[in-house]
């Protein structure tokens, strides 16, 4: 069993920095037996962090993690988002029940608005604020939002703990100003998307430098992300023998000289870009 290390949260608790995503399950009931073996998979192999929200397979994918944690809930570190279409004080809090259900659990360890909708952030904030004292969720936090969207939630509260944004090799606009905004206020980065929904698995620079490693290009893929304090990688795959590929990239240790080629093949921003989602 993989020994996986963390990262310190605002409130100075602690999250894995690897975990498993589900966006995509939950679509196909003829699939869902190969996605519980998946998440399965990860834990038994010391994975304890699981991603999914209310809009993956529209609940399918949290029924699905519903099957995956039976028995072992204690074991995971459960996160799910709710989308902005119920944003809000009455629909937050509906919507967390309702997931809750779907999960079999009566909490959640963290809970993220998805992105941002038209409905006031101190709505939302307020619900996540009564739940939380309801022991429904222990903590909460964003997904998508962009350095101004960080700094109006801060100035509503001072509890959000992430926030969740595709980044991986080939989407680097966050390294501009988001990532160290969210170093400043202490608050990880969880990643979406690591490998670009497996696209850099295909890479040739990719490649030429996993053989040096005696590893994959998804392995090198997701190392990158890693080897940055304070960002959570949260790959999904629905077989386990990539789940265990994926976990395989914490044992890599990428030089100087690494860092530099990739840097070369994949530049990092030189000026403000739009946040992008996927």
């Amino acid at each position: 069993m993989t020994t996986i290390s963390t990262t310190t949260l605002p409130d100075g608790s602690s999250m894995p920095v690897f975990g498993l995503g589900t966006w995509g399950m939950g679509e196909a009931r003829q699939e869902a037996g190969a996605e519980v073996a998946a998440l399965r998979t990860g834990l038994d192999l010391g994975i304890r962090l699981i991603d999914t929200a209310e809009m993956y397979g529209s609940g399918g994918a949290e029924q699905v993690v519903e099957q995956a944690i039976s028995g072992r809930r204690d074991q995971v570190y459960l996160v799910s988002k709710v989308l902005p279409s119920n944003a809000g004080r009455r629909q937050a809090m509906r919507s967390c029940e309702e997931s809750l259900k779907r999960l079999g659990t009566n909490r959640l360890d963290l809970y993220l608005l998805h992105w941002r909708s038209s409905v006031p952030l101190e709505e939302t904030i307020a619900a996540f604020d009564e739940l939380k004292r309801a022991g429904k969720i222990l903590r909460w936090g964003v997904s998508n939002f962009d350095v101004d969207d960080m700094e109006e939630v801060e100035a509503i509260s001072p509890d959000c703990q992430t926030n969740q944004v595709l980044y991986n090799l080939t989407r680097r606009g966050i390294e501009y100003d988001l990532v160290g905004h969210c170093r400043e206020h202490s608050m990880p980065i969880m990643a979406y998307s690591p490998i670009e929904q497996g696209a850099l698995a295909r890479n040739r620079v990719l490649d030429a430098m996993a053989r040096d490693h005696r590893a994959t290009p998804a392995q090198i893929a997701l190392a990158w992300v890693l080897d940055k304090p304070g960002i959570v990688a949260i790959p999904k795959s629905r077989h386990p023998e990539r789940v265990k590929e994926n976990l395989g990239s914490l044992a890599i240790r990428l030089t100087d000289a690494d860092r530099a080629g990739l840097d070369a093949a994949f530049q990092p921003p030189r000026r403000k870009q739009a946040l992008e989602m996927l």
